[in-house]
């Protein structure tokens, strides 16, 4: 009886570790979050903010903006965190570390701060959430410090350096949280 005692607790340990095991392989060794404070620029009044999320390899990202003409707008992460400057010129051009073309976000011949554009409701609210390749919130491929820019037009994806999305019109500086 103590055998088979010791061998159902055995096991039962057994399947119990293995189980733990298994859950911690699956398990993200680390989360790191970071957000950028979207400010009007070019005269705009459009706010909210975007949030990231770096979870193993995988970078999310949630934007939850207001003040926007409804329809379709450039969004990007930039090269600089600096969004002084009135039209957010400051911001520099899209982050690029691979020296590629501007194009479609789903593409790899593209900008690393290539993003879908932000569709604004009849409210001028939009709300988008997705995942971004190439980038990181660690790394060689971090984006802190960088910025978030929502252009006035819609991203053509394919219009060089910045697919014809127009004037900057709100800019917001990536920080850790």
């Amino acid at each position: 009886m103590n055998t088979k005692m010791s061998t159902k607790t055995s096991l039962t340990l057994a399947a119990s570790l293995s189980l733990l095991l298994s859950a911690c392989a699956t398990t993200p060794a680390y989360e790191l979050r970071a957000e950028a404070a979207m400010a009007p620029r070019s005269g705009s009044t459009v706010g909210g903010v975007v949030s990231f999320t770096q979870s193993g390899d995988s970078l999310r990202f949630e934007a939850n903006i207001t003040g926007l003409k409804p329809g379709e707008h450039g969004f990007h992460i930039h090269e600089s965190g600096d969004c002084s400057a009135a039209d957010a010129s400051s911001a520099k051009g899209h982050y690029n570390p691979a020296g590629k073309p501007h194009g479609h976000h789903g593409g790899n011949e593209r900008h690393a701060g290539d993003m879908v554009n932000l569709v604004a409701d009849a409210a001028g609210n939009a709300v988008l959430q997705g995942e971004l390749s190439q980038l990181s919130l660690v790394g060689k491929d971090s984006i802190i410090d960088r910025s978030v820019v929502i252009h006035a037009d819609p991203d053509d994806y394919k219009s060089q350096p910045a697919g014809n999305s127009g004037k900057r019109i709100a800019c917001g500086t990536i920080r850790p949280l």
